[in-house]
């Protein structure tokens, strides 16, 4: 999928044994995910497994999908064999979201009971009040794997303390790399570089193997610019607005240390290369001829360069972001729709449990996804800890059909995740001027290339309050 009009990510433990939800309780127990915990006027939280209850859900593989497609079908199946009241009435998607329709389908009040969204997207579903607060759903007892859901991907659902979705998957940026320039270079691939100074020495080195290789890319247009320098700034634990959504917080020494490392890398070091205004997908496909060293991505950046670019699955490594102070994050997820009864809310739950946070089952029935022919082992979804996080791990390599070895250093640092600002596309498009303006013009002020940034999208800022 497209990350909000780039490339969006498409972001549990279940029960050990025995079912993914408590059909037996009679009450919840346990914390909510979000509100008070209070379920006044729903009785329990779980599902009755007697209620009889139809909801709509969409984001169905498409038929060209075939493998994802089977497994879908495959995991109706499985709960209706728990859930036979429930009835699951599948809305074939893809790609899952695009902006125009969705926002229509929230104007017209017509999206599915059970909805697929992107984190970005809470205040835009909330403005057209869209969604019902789960918050006195979810549970331990509705979602065991709740402890151990990365607190910064629940906060993208949350606002005013209240719950709003579940996710169903996610990513977290890092530096990928390419391990054959790395041995080429002299360079070790188990220890990729941590920070900036790190990877311009790293770059210097595999630049000077030649034959066209560049040792770090970057995007500068289509609003990829201002993508790829929020999440640099975010490494460096800069912020791209106030903490209010008000004001630009880019123009700080962490903001104008993105835009030197770029300069100098570009034009000191000659590091880059002179073809510049790069966009998606062409620092993928520089790596996947071999032409490129290192860029910011995300895990499933590696496999497009597979898939479709015909590279080799252990010709690329993972890191974590540099400077590591934090790591933007993306994802989806699912929201209820505004209206449903609790009853479409407790299945609606049921099925996001069994299918996309319950281990060894779902998306997380890696024996299957094997046997499939899809990839198992890339470092994504990203939100669990704790024994959840071991538990999956241990499982993603027990089937692994990735080395799973070349993304330890990613996995090893656990780099907080932030999310994309509000009205990021907006700001992107502002950010992409100074970031190519550092990899175009020798002569770039960036001070000035900043102030004038800043302007510009506190005027966006202001027209949108």
């Amino acid at each position: 999928m497209k990350r909000t009009g780039l490339v969006r990510r498409s972001v549990g433990v279940a029960l050990a044994t025995g079912m993914a939800i408590s059909l037996a309780a009679c009450g919840s127990s346990g914390s909510t995910g979000g509100g008070d915990g209070s379920t006044k006027g729903t009785g329990s939280a779980t599902l009755d497994p007697g209620a009889k209850v139809t909801i709509s859900v969409d984001c169905q593989p498409p038929v060209t999908k075939a493998a994802e497609r089977k497994q879908w079908d495959e995991d109706i199946a499985a709960f209706g064999k728990l859930y036979p009241n429930v009835t699951i009435k599948s809305k074939d998607a893809s790609p899952c979201e695009e902006p125009a329709p969705f926002t229509a389908q929230l104007k017209g009040k017509t999206q599915t009971d059970v909805f697929y969204t992107y984190f970005t997207d809470l205040n835009q579903v909330l403005d057209a009040d869209g969604a019902e607060d789960i918050s006195a759903y979810v549970n331990e007892s509705t979602v065991p794997a709740l402890k151990d859901i990365d607190p910064s991907v629940l906060a993208t659902l949350k606002d005013g303390g209240k719950l709003y979705g579940l996710p169903t998957s996610n990513y977290k940026m890092g530096l990928l790399y390419n391990r054959k320039l790395f041995k080429q270079a002299g360079l070790d691939p188990e220890k990729p570089p941590a920070t900036w100074a790190e990877i311009r020495e790293a770059a210097k080195k595999i630049a000077a193997l030649g034959n066209g290789v560049n040792g770090y890319g970057d995007y500068s247009a289509t609003n990829q610019g201002g993508w790829h320098y929020t999440a640099e700034l975010y490494g460096l634990g800069g912020k791209m607005v106030s903490d209010d959504g008000k004001k630009a917080a880019f123009n700080t020494p962490e903001g104008k240390q993105v835009l030197q490392n770029l300069y100098d890398m570009r034009w000191t070091d000659n590091t880059m290369g002179a073809a510049q205004s790069l966009k998606w997908p062409d620092l993928m496909t520089q790596m996947a001829s071999d032409k490129l060293g290192m860029y910011v991505g995300a895990p499933d950046d590696i496999t497009y360069m597979v898939q479709t670019l015909k590279g080799d699955y252990e010709a690329y490594g993972m890191g974590p972001m540099p400077g590591a102070k934090a790591a933007l994050l993306g994802g989806n997820d699912y929201m209820f729709k505004k209206g449903s009864s609790p009853d479409q809310i407790k299945a609606g739950i049921a099925w996001i449990n069994f299918k996309f946070l319950s281990l060894g089952k779902g998306q997380f029935n890696y024996a299957r996804t094997k046997t499939d022919g899809l990839p198992v082992g890339l470092p994504q979804p990203f939100f669990f800890t704790g024994a959840s996080l071991e538990a999956d791990n241990k499982a993603k390599a027990a089937s692994a059909t990735v080395p799973v070895q070349n993304y330890a250093p990613y996995l090893a640092v656990p780099v907080p995740g932030l999310t994309e600002p509000a009205h990021a596309q907006q700001i992107y498009k502002v950010l992409d001027n100074p970031v190519s303006a550092v990899l175009t013009d020798k002569n770039a002020d960036i001070s000035k290339l900043l102030t004038e940034a800043e302007t510009q999208v506190n005027q966006v800022l202001a027209s949108l309050q």
